[in-house]
């Protein structure tokens, strides 16, 4: 996302970086030098990480603070902002903030260890790409189920991302004075923002403007923590009485013990949407400097630690403050005469605007590739065509669904969990199943793990992908 996105997602969330770390905006296109297989070096690093460390793999220059703030600037973004609906999901009590958090930290970990596997996979198999990988563990036929997951998620950011433009800009309007409908709000926006920037052949200028996305959650983290702390939306406070009845803070009485609530689920899948960076897993590994798996192990751990508490306060402060009331979008509660909030719209609306065009170059080129339409053959005439066609289907959708968590935790569900937890343990059995004697013992035994991992995956899927669709139709 990257919608977490950034929902970049979100992060699907494909992104482009600020620092030396080199993220395509496509999921499905190799960008990397090849690499020989390194299985020798590989199980070595896996047996004993201290004695790999000296070990020089790859042709990466990237540090490891580089890498760490690109992967929270890649995990980190808008998708954050709809987790307080997913605690509003079970429960309606303070309490419920306990095991929403202790969720987020489990699912973050979880994720962390897919993307470690894909790197490792990459390290094992000399791959430089996420269907590469998946070539050169599981098999060319069916490298296209990958690439069709990468280019479909990133599809459902774009989409979270049209939804947020709707509902901030036009609290924006409604905080100057102009009232204008969501539809005219999303119609404008698209054709007179989004689409210009769509139809750019060089998106490079846009790279500078990718720091806005963290930037901008760290503001609005603070602003939700000032406003919390501050009472302005408890009992009497200042600005309440310009919020809608619907989206007054209402609490109840399930806390704690409403995680045992299948409901629960709808917060799970809406993590596997925040936490999605995992396309770009093999460009953090190939581009890292002295990339030993324990580097690479380092970067992972640093960046979702940090990802983690972003969004365990996040979601805590949008919770505690409008409890049962949450909006798929927690800013949609805050007053449009809140010059605070507002400035944390402006801040989103931005980073939002510079990173659409960044992921939808990733679903643009990715249906390219799924239709093997040769690069010569990739005139200007037929990428315009296809940005607007497109971009309208995108529209209408934005326009049809106005749920944000849904389109977060369907898409959590459904693709979210197939490339966090499923494709990595397939890859990683793959490559050591390559490996026949070779393979530590200590690795074929964590195959087992691996898979039971995406058991759990699929088991969240299918009851995720349930709860979901009943929240819509409720």
């Amino acid at each position: 996302p990257a919608l977490c996105l950034q929902v970049q997602a979100f992060s699907p969330k494909p992104f482009q970086p600020l620092l030396k770390t080199k993220v395509l905006p496509s999921p499905l296109q190799p960008g990397f030098i090849q690499k020989k297989p390194l299985y020798a070096a590989s199980i070595a690093a896996d047996d004993s990480d201290s004695s790999s460390q000296g070990t020089e793999l790859g042709t990466g220059t990237a540090t490891i603070p580089n890498e760490i703030f690109n992967l929270v600037k890649g995990i980190v973004g808008a998708g954050v902002l709809s987790l307080p609906a997913g605690i509003a999901a079970f429960g309606n009590a303070p309490g419920a903030v306990i095991p929403a958090v202790s969720l987020i930290a489990i699912i973050g970990l979880l994720s962390a260890y897919g993307f470690s596997l894909i790197g490792r996979v990459c390290s094992y198999v000399g791959a430089s790409s996420y269907r590469e990988a998946w070539q050169k563990s599981v098999g060319e036929k069916t490298s296209w189920i990958p690439a069709a997951s990468c280019t479909f998620k990133t599809s459902i950011a774009i989409l979270a991302y049209s939804m947020i433009l709707a509902d901030t800009f036009k609290s924006l309007f409604s905080s100057v004075g102009v009232a204008v409908s969501r539809s005219n709000t999303l119609y404008g926006v698209t054709g007179l923002v989004i689409l210009p920037l769509c139809l750019l052949k060089n998106l490079s200028s846009l790279a500078p403007f990718s720091l806005l996305g963290i930037i901008g959650m760290v503001f609005t983290a603070g602003s939700m923590a000032v406003r919390y702390f501050g009472g302005a939306y408890a009992g009497a406070g200042k600005f309440l009485p310009d919020v809608a009845t619907a989206l007054q803070p209402s609490f109840g009485a399930v806390g704690a013990a409403g995680v045992l609530n299948p409901n629960s689920l709808i917060l799970i899948c809406m993590l596997s949407t925040a936490y999605m960076a995992h396309f770009n897993a093999p460009k953090f590994y190939n581009e890292l400097k002295n990339n030993t798996i324990g580097r690479f192990n380092t970067v992972v751990s640093t960046s979702f630690g940090i990802s983690i508490a972003i969004f365990g306060v996040i979601a805590s402060l949008g919770f505690l403050t409008f409890g049962e009331t949450c909006s798929g979008l927690i800013l949609n509660n805050y007053s449009s005469k809140d010059v605070l909030m507002s400035l944390s719209r402006v801040a989103v609306a931005i980073s939002i605007v510079f990173s659409y065009p960044l992921a939808f170059v990733g679903v643009r080129d990715g249906l390219l590739d799924l239709m093997n339409v040769e690069a010569k053959d990739r005139t200007n005439s037929k990428l315009n065509k296809l940005t607007v066609g497109i971009l309208s289907v995108v529209t209408f959708f934005a326009l049809k669904v106005k749920d944000l968590s849904f389109v977060l935790s369907f898409g959590g569900a459904t693709l979210g969990n197939a490339l966090i937890y499923v494709y990595p343990a397939l890859m990683f059995r793959g490559a050591v199943r390559k490996m026949g004697d070779k393979a530590s013992n200590a690795l074929k035994r964590e195959v087992n793990v691996a898979m039971a991992s995406a058991g759990l995956g699929v088991t969240m899927g299918v009851i995720g992908t349930k709860m979901a669709l009943k929240s819509l139709f409720a």
